[in-house]
């Protein structure tokens, strides 16, 4: 057996943040996941539908990996990211770093993960990997999977050779904390404001502020849309709630990093976006319970409802994000 001596195998709520938390740990540098979420400028929304697919999918981040490369670039981290086609090579890539006496980052399809009790294919998954023996490999997941949590190798080799949407060619992953770095509060309004300049001016109708108006008009259809609703209107909101995504599609994250930014600066642009996001979290819980109602009532009023709360939630996040965009306008102070 093989494992990397002293992992803080703590899981948190989020996949792609569990696994950065693991590996800067390691290398001495502790930031709460809200921490990692807002500095790798991890907020967004898409609403995603076509006709391959069963049934619309609502997120509430940027796209997988993304997050990562923007955190390593902020932080000025060296980032070492490893693809390849063949399956010896993968596993190659990750071995070595774990005999190192390092964990290492994997991007992967959970289906395949022994541990997942719900079989849901999603091919942006990303865990920590801290070991291994002839059978199975050790990895730190999230809260929700079980933290620190094992799965057989073949399983991990299937997880990692999966194709699809997302999905990555047996990505694995290293990050390497700088001799010096600039401190994360040097690093807030940068994070905030690029953030927001995404979530304003969206290239396209189906993310951002204008996506959340685009779900509003669309959702009240979703009985019709679903081909089996009792099933699929519970399942998207549970995924809004419990996917991996902290709670309120990711609202509840980003909420708690700006809380934490506002103790350490000193910004009435900052204050307003927090107040903000504290109220469009609590609607998009709401939101997410009148889904669920719609799903196993049959009711279509539930989803009329929940699609004029989405419109009001395009509003609040637009004026919370137009507020966070002025932030670089300021010259903050120490907050108290």
């Amino acid at each position: 057996m093989t494992k990397v001596k002293d992992i803080d195998a703590r899981g948190t709520q989020h996949c792609e943040t569990s696994a950065l938390g693991v590996l800067l740990r390691h290398q001495g540098l502790d930031l709460s996941e809200p921490m990692l979420f807002g500095l790798g400028s991890g907020l967004s929304f898409v609403y995603w539908d076509s006709k391959g697919m069963d049934f619309p999918f609502l997120g509430g981040r940027v796209k997988p990996f993304e997050l990562t490369e923007n955190l390593a670039a902020r932080l000025r981290l060296e980032l070492v990211v490893r693809e390849t086609g063949s399956p010896r090579k993968a596993w190659e890539n990750v071995a070595a770093v774990i005999d190192a006496g390092h964990p290492v980052g994997l991007q992967l399809d959970s289906y395949h993960l022994d541990y997942f009790g719900s079989k849901v294919r999603f091919g942006g998954h990303v865990v920590a990997m801290y070991g291994y023996d002839d059978h199975d490999a050790y990895l730190v997941d999230t809260d929700q999977q079980g933290g620190a949590v094992s799965t057989s190798l073949a399983g991990l080799a299937e997880a990692r050779a999966a194709r699809g949407p997302m999905t990555a060619r047996h990505r694995s992953f290293t990050l390497t904390v700088p001799g010096s770095m600039p401190t994360p509060r040097e690093r807030i309004v940068p994070a905030i404001t690029a953030c927001a300049d995404a979530f304003l001016d969206p290239p396209i109708a189906n993310l951002g502020h204008r996506g959340i108006a685009k779900a509003g008009k669309l959702v009240p259809t979703w009985l019709q849309r679903a081909g089996d609703p009792l099933r699929a209107l519970p399942q998207a909101a549970l995924l809004m709630e419990r996917g991996g995504t902290g709670g309120a599609l990711f609202r509840n994250l980003y909420r708690d990093f700006l809380a934490e930014c506002a103790g350490l600066l000193d910004s009435g642009h900052l204050r307003t976006g927090h107040r903000l996001y504290a109220e469009a979290a609590a609607m998009w819980t709401e939101v997410a319970a009148l889904i669920a109602e719609a799903g196993e009532s049959g009711d279509a009023r539930c989803l009329e409802q929940a699609g004029a709360v989405l419109c009001d939630l395009s509003r609040v996040e637009r004026e919370a994000m137009l507020a966070l965009s002025r932030l670089g306008s300021e010259t903050p102070g120490t907050g108290a």
